[in-house]
């Protein structure tokens, strides 16, 4: 039975480890996406104050050209974020999944004590009965 306890808790700490691991992975992609939309506004704002859009334009703001490389670096970033957030959250599924296995067999082993004590008590209980008809009877 305690190595069921040990292996149950090692599971429930498997499955907050893989959350944790989600969780620090979805705030990276949104921190990344922020950073990108941010840049943009930046852009933005460049080509505005320069009167140019045209990137091929030879007098095109050099930040903006900059802006450009560290917002595409990120949304690429991200994307590649988006493809292993998928994995730990397909990771996370399992552990859950052998997380209830263990803890349903758990709950079975419990329920089978239950029983057992039940048992033992009813036998218990008509031990005694038995006594008391027996000494009334005398």
């Amino acid at each position: 039975m305690k190595s069921r306890d040990t292996l149950l808790r090692l599971k429930r700490f498997q499955v907050d480890e893989k959350r944790r691991q989600v969780v620090q992975i979805e705030t990276m992609v949104a921190e990344f996406e922020r950073m990108a939309a941010e840049l943009d506004r930046e852009i933005l704002h460049e080509q505005e104050k320069a009167g140019i859009h045209d990137v091929a334009h030879y007098a095109y703001p050099t930040y903006a050209k900059a802006a450009m490389t560290r917002r595409d670096n990120l949304k690429r970033s991200a994307a590649e974020l988006a493809g292993q957030l998928a994995e730990a959250q397909d990771a996370l599924a399992e552990a859950f999944e052998e997380l209830k296995k263990v803890e349903l067999l758990e709950e079975r082993d419990g329920q089978r004590e239950r029983i057992a004590e039940a048992a033992r008590d009813q036998a218990e209980m008509d031990r005694i009965g038995a006594e008391r008809t027996t000494l009334r009877a005398s």
